[in-house]
């Protein structure tokens, strides 16, 4: 199976972190991208090594199980509640190249007499958790304490988009984050659908008296709030009049939250919703998702099932009545409308560039989808919204002013495109202090050299995540900075440190133009992103043309050189420059 580059690029850098010898590191990759085909191409990587794969969800462990197994071919077995895999009894040894299992059944015993006490550390080339935000909590840690007696083993954790509250406690298990291809990044590039974003005010909606526990708003509180009769028929109402004919799931607070939406909606159209919930016999949620795919129910209400391991790309609208403070349950719940539709999905594989595949969507019969939360008087809470899930490399600020517009207006909104014009508007903002407080200090001549990578990079500095906190750049990172960007990595933080580096490796591993050849290319208005071969072809006809420009005939996209060099101008006495150092 071929990777897409994004996650090519996931599994070069897992592995690239794991040589330099790192031995636990985290990949950060959004739902619907793909996350179980690249862990099953590092664990081919890794054969003959066994591999261990740990999840808590049910859904998640027959999906790993399902997908490695195509994917690698290798042997797959899982260890979960009345499921057991082959074991050598005596060695303590599984018979399968790869053991998939979930946290509860290998701590499931007491401390040491469970079966993760039955597995020797030693026959393990590598852990790979499964929604790794989980693993800050007890279960997962003492899993991998126990798995770490072997001194050689490697540990990955993949995770959507994690809680900023999860990332410092992330950075103490993981040493490093090898890649962060997060949901703004895959829609940029075409993978993903736009993500709409509208506020519905109710006004008896109050969250302010709601009591906070474990970092989100506490349940009972919370199910009491949103089952009162004026905001069930609110959120019902709205969720009607704008979803029209299009599919959707509904997110309750509770079971009996979602249990009443599903009547409402049904009294409003008689056999349009359903609900499902952790009690729903598993043959009759069988039955609910099959036609519910087959578009007989239109819309389908839970409570906490569907945030992980529901896959289906018809759904174009999320009815979030369970609000959070927690990023990963909302990036979670808003992940199962952005896939595209099932129709042009495979299609998308075969378009080479981001704007194909961008049109391919818009053209669709899901070019978007739409999230509805549902807004009130929420206090000294800070709800989550779409803004914070896409805004992992946007600053606060504007986050904080792409939800103050959507608040305003309580229309469906483009939130990609209107962080990136609020962004744009705050960094001229700065811009245009800067140049008042410059109006006052006395100007002095003086010739500078210095360059701004990021600008000349086309990148935009990577935002200080949580679990980089406290962590300083490595020796040889310094080293490839100074020596090969020609950057003084002294003025940079950690996170803009690394960005440089994976943007140096993903240069070279692309085979595009190098630091050294981007400063020309910039010069003269080329594109960056060309190959290596082309920008020293373009340079070669710059030096020809006496650093004039290109001369005309030259085509940089094919690097055609001219037949012969232009003559040189004889009025020119000034001493030949044999070469532009690059």
């Amino acid at each position: 199976m071929r990777l897409r580059d994004y996650q090519h690029a996931s599994e070069s850098a897992v592995l690239r972190e794991w040589q330099d010898g790192t031995t636990s590191t985290l990949l950060v990759l959004p739902t619907g991208c793909g996350k179980t085909i690249v862990l099953a191409s590092i664990i081919r990587s890794l054969y003959p090594q066994k591999t261990l794969v740990i999840a808590h969800r049910e859904e998640l462990i027959w999906q790993a199980k399902e997908k490695i197994q195509h994917v690698t071919g290798l042997r797959v077995e899982v260890e979960m509640g009345e499921h057991k895999a082959s074991m050598d009894r005596e060695l303590f040894r599984p018979e399968a190249d790869v053991l998939v299992a979930t946290v509860q059944t290998l701590c499931s015993g007491g401390d040491g007499g469970g079966r993760l006490g039955k597995l020797n550390p030693d026959y393990f080339g590598a852990v790979i958790v499964d929604e790794a935000h989980h693993s800050v909590t007890d279960m997962y840690k003492r899993i991998l304490d126990y798995m770490r007696q072997n001194k050689r083993l490697k540990i990955l954790g993949v995770t959507a988009t994690p809680d900023r509250q999860d990332e410092e406690a992330l950075g103490q298990i993981y040493e490093t984050v090898a890649h962060d291809y997060e949901i703004i990044d895959a829609i940029r590039d075409g993978w993903l659908v736009p993500i709409q974003q509208q506020m519905v005010s109710i006004e008896s909606l109050d969250f302010s008296k709601i009591r906070t526990k474990s970092g989100d708003l506490n349940g009972t509180d919370l199910a009491e709030v949103m089952e009162s009769e004026k905001n069930l028929h609110g959120i019902a109402g709205a969720t009607i009049d704008i979803c029209g004919d299009q599919r959707g799931i509904g997110f309750a607070s509770s079971v009996n939250h979602a249990q009443i939406l599903a009547e409402i909606f049904n009294r409003h159209r008689p056999g349009m919703a359903s609900c499902v919930s952790a009690k729903t016999d598993k043959e009759k949620r069988k039955q609910i998702i099959r036609q519910f795919a087959n578009g007989d129910i239109q819309f389908l209400w839970n409570c906490g099932v569907f945030t992980e391991g529901f896959d289906d790309s018809g759904v174009a609208v999320i009815s979030m009545a369970r609000p959070t403070k927690s990023r990963a349950l909302y990036a979670q719940m808003a992940g199962r409308a952005t896939r595209p539709h099932e129709s042009i999905a495979h299609h998308l594989n075969e378009a080479p560039e981001a704007v194909l595949r961008r049109a391919m969507i818009a053209r669709s019969c899901k070019p978007s989808c739409l999230l509805l939360d549902f807004v009130g008087n929420s206090g000294t809470h800070k709800l989550i919204t779409s803004a914070d899930i896409l805004g992992g490399n946007v600053s606060e600020e504007a986050v904080k002013e792409a939800v103050q517009m959507m608040l305003r207006t309580g229309r469906p909104q483009k939130v990609a495109e209107l962080l990136e014009e609020k962004e744009k508007e705050i960094e001229e903002r700065k811009k245009q202090a800067e140049a008042r407080k410059a109006k006052i200090i006395v100007p002095v001549k003086f010739k500078s050299e210095s360059v701004d990578p990021f600008d000349m990079l086309q990148l935009r500095p990577a935002v200080q995540r949580g679990w980089d906190q406290g962590k300083v750049l490595g020796e040889g990172s310094k080293r490839l900075l100074r020596n090969a960007m020609g950057i003084d990595p002294d003025k940079l933080d950690y996170a803009k440190g690394m960005q440089l580096v994976k943007e140096f490796y993903r240069r070279k591993e692309n085979k595009l133009a190098t630091m050294g050849q981007v400063k020309w290319l910039k010069k003269f208005n080329l594109d960056i992103n060309m190959s290596f071969d082309q920008a020293r072809a373009c340079m070669d006809a710059l030096k020809q043309n006496h650093w004039r420009g290109l001369p005309t005939g030259f085509d940089p996209a094919h690097a055609t050189q001219l037949e012969s060099p232009p003559p040189r101008p004889q009025r020119n006495t000034q001493p030949e420059i044999d070469d532009v150092p690059f």
